[in-house]
């Protein structure tokens, strides 16, 4: 479920969060790296299951107008679309995400359910649910572009959402927009024949991107003092206190990357480290790091100290 580039994103934020010194025992800080990254999938099956309820309240809703002692000829005979969305109905009766769900004790809504009913009277009140409805049928397609929509324009922009999300998880509102992609993106990939392990893939593609994980976490702290000096040399024209300090931070994490994981190629480092710039710190920030990577790849190849495994990682 996470790549490498979401994993970097947690490291930064846990290096920017630590405030001791290399000298400490940051055993805690290494255990905080991944319990909030195991947390990040508390959040994505959170988000998850809020489909499932709001299908359930959707047909709650149709079960009960049906037995109103007035009811009219359309409440007798509701448009049963949106209850029965192919893709609502897929995750409603997934047993792998109802085990996974009762084994991590994901039941926030159950607690919160006002929450649901929030969402839900967003949805009824938006156009994309009045354009869906205006039919009575549909196919796998339409359902499925119709739930990237209400998540996408609905779920994930929701104010009221994103406060309770604020105060049940630390973590969890840096984590928001990372989970929302990739929900969104399996959203959009699935398929009508999909497997029911299709919505619970695993946290980590292997083992080794665990470890990455707590490696690039543990060098970039114990070498940061020597990193900062590399740093200090090549912006010499820079007063050190302007450095924004998640720049600071990235830049430390590439030269890591560079210096103490041989099979990373380095425009791999480069680029990642960029675009995670451009979306975490300043404007201009992309710019000032890119420059700053350049000259230290630079030297580094002239000096023979990229030491780089496999074709095609300079």
């Amino acid at each position: 479920m996470l790549n490498r580039r979401h994993i970097r994103i947690k490291v930064m934020q846990t290096l920017y969060a630590f405030d001791g010194s290399e000298s400490d025992d940051f055993k805690k800080d290494e255990k905080f790296l991944l319990q909030s990254l195991e947390d990040m999938y508390d959040l994505y099956l959170m988000q998850l299951s809020l489909l499932v309820e709001i299908q359930k309240r959707a047909e709650d809703h149709q079960a009960k107008i049906q037995k109103k002692h007035l009811a009219t000829k359309e409440d007798k005979n509701p448009n049963r679309k949106f209850v029965n969305n192919e893709v609502l109905q897929m995750l409603k009766n997934n047993e792998v995400l109802k085990n996974e769900l009762e084994k991590r004790k994901i039941d926030f809504w159950y607690l919160d359910f006002e929450y649901i009913e929030i969402i839900y009277k967003a949805i009824l009140e938006s156009e994309v649910f009045k354009d869906y409805m205006s039919t009575k049928t549909s196919d796998f397609k339409e359902d499925k572009l119709f739930i990237v929509d209400i998540f996408s324009e609905i779920i994930a922009p929701n104010e009221k959402l994103y406060e309770y999300i604020e105060d049940k998880k630390l973590t969890w509102i840096d984590d928001l927009p990372v989970i929302n992609t990739i929900l969104q993106k399996l959203l959009r990939k699935v398929k009508k024949d999909s497997t029911e392990h299709y919505f619970t893939p695993k946290l980590y593609k292997d083992s080794e991107d665990r470890d990455y994980a707590v490696e690039l976490f543990k060098k970039t702290l114990l070498n940061r003092s020597k990193f900062n000096e590399e740093i200090a040399v090549k912006t010499v024209n820079w007063d050190s206190e302007r450095i924004a300090n998640l720049d600071a931070i990235l830049l430390q994490m590439a030269i890591c990357e560079f210096q103490k994981f041989p099979s990373i190629p380095v425009k791999v480092t480069i680029n990642e480290y960029l675009e995670i710039a451009k979306e975490y710190s300043t404007p201009k920030s992309s710019f000032f790091i890119n420059g700053i990577l350049d000259k230290i790849v630079k030297e580094y190849t002239e000096e023979g100290k990229l030491n780089k495994i496999g074709r095609g990682l300079m």
